[in-house]
């Protein structure tokens, strides 16, 4: 029997991570949850995802500084992380920029709200399957 992938999700929102899991129900996936960047990147280490969905929006740490911290860390940076946002309809509110974005080594964006057929589909890619 083939070992689950397992996926780190880091959301503070609660219905934004309901969403996902309804999403990755019936997938082959162990699922594991944080909901800060600080914890999600401290999660990564002690779990060892497969791959990592990030919230760019969050409290304590956001998504931007987890990516980074991520991807600069030896035992992280090639796990996939897929940005999940929707700071892209919002970006003229927000404190965020649009440069800083754009900079992330992550492996792909997905706007909020989810499309849990786009996001299984990235899940899908980026694991090989």
């Amino acid at each position: 029997m083939a070992k689950h992938k397992k996926i780190l999700i880091v959301d503070d929102d609660p219905d934004d991570v309901e969403l996902i899991k309804m999403a990755l129900a019936d997938k082959p996936y162990d699922l594991v949850f944080a909901w800060n960047g600080k914890d999600g990147v401290e999660k990564a280490k002690t779990e060892k995802p497969d791959a990592i969905i990030l919230d760019i929006m969050m409290p304590e740490e956001d998504g931007f500084k987890a990516c980074k911290r991520i991807k600069a860390d030896n035992e992280l940076q090639n796990i996939p992380v897929l940005i999940l946002t929707a700071i892209g309809k919002h970006f003229s509110d927000t404190t965020y920029a649009r440069c800083e974005g754009l900079t992330l080594e992550s492996e792909d964006y997905i706007e909020k709200p989810v499309d849990g057929e786009y996001l299984v589909k990235c899940l899908k890619k980026f694991l090989g399957e």
